[in-house]
């Protein structure tokens, strides 16, 4: 595959370009969150699809709070020390997904290493009151690593979700600098841990581009996924939130993503879901494989 350097001067590329979020749908949404004093990763990560989704009534939940123990370079949620831990949010997160209708719901959080678990027994218990409440809703949920504490990850897969995601958001050089205390290694025996645990259990994870990493190290890093036993990958472009961010190295050009998609269709994915504005929840619900 021949790269196409877009330089990152002036304003986004066209392909780039979303409309502003509004509607009555989206502040029906909004309203509905604030209610009940619930956060979505939609706002809190600045995601470009916001409008999109909200409009057709559809959010990422964030729970455990909205500060996040870890200061990714690429991400929009706010860090620093958190101060709540709400363990009526599972059921408040269940009411609203009941509320809405939703078929397949997405549940992430921050990042909480000042808990010793990680957050997994709220992890466990949203799963737990979804499916009391909505038994024919599709769960997905998207986790940190829990600090590689397995016992936190077994709590998490015991609940039954539907799909497992965490993401390894970048190759394995530029890791380090990409995710504040995580580790590509670690990420990946994570997420073959959660498959060996439950076999049945979809796993699915999720990769930016943009961010200088080269096609070969792109491919090596999805040649790992799949041995990890990953079953859906998502790919999209780096967004720099701010100046205080990882800058951006260029924007890839969407036939990039379609090639890529392809490449990694043919490693054994179960489905694989790439382009510019491609985020590990946008669309969640027809990301399933086939028969799944």
């Amino acid at each position: 595959m021949a790269v196409s350097p877009v330089s990152f001067q002036g304003s986004k590329p066209d392909w780039l370009k979303v409309r502003l979020p509004g509607g009555p749908e989206f502040f029906e949404l909004r309203r509905l969150m604030r209610e009940q004093g619930l956060h979505t990763v939609c706002e809190d990560a600045h995601c470009p699809n916001v409008g999109e989704c909200w409009g057709h009534r559809t959010a990422t939940f964030m729970i455990l709070g909205n500060t996040c123990t870890r200061a990714c370079g690429f991400c929009a949620v706010h860090s620093g020390r958190p101060t709540e831990l709400d363990l009526a949010e599972p059921r408040r997160v269940a009411k609203v997904t009941k509320t809405l209708g939703l078929k397949h719901v997405v549940v992430t959080s921050v990042a909480r290493d000042d808990l010793q678990d990680g957050g997994a027994l709220v992890f466990a218990r949203t799963v737990e009151e979804i499916r009391r409440l909505c038994p024919d809703t599709r769960v997905e949920i998207l986790t940190p690593d829990f600090a590689g504490n397995w016992e936190a990850l077994a709590v998490v897969v015991e609940a039954r979700p539907d799909i497992l995601n965490h993401n390894l958001e970048t190759v394995e050089r530029l890791s380090d600098r990409v995710r504040s205390r995580a580790k590509y290694r670690r990420s990946l025996e994570f997420l073959a841990r959660a498959k060996a645990l439950v076999p049945s259990l979809l796993t699915k994870s999720g990769l930016m581009l943009g961010l200088g990493e080269e096609r070969p190290e792109v491919l090596a890093t999805l040649g790992d996924m799949r041995a990890a036993g990953i079953d859906i990958v998502t790919i999209g472009q780096y967004l720099r939130p701010s100046l205080k961010h990882l800058p951006l190295v260029r924007y890839v050009p969407p036939e990039e993503f379609q090639e890529l998609k392809e490449a990694a269709l043919g490693l054994g994915f179960g489905h694989v879901e790439a382009g510019p504005l491609m985020r590990s929840s946008y669309h969640a619900h027809a990301q399933v494989p086939t028969g799944a």
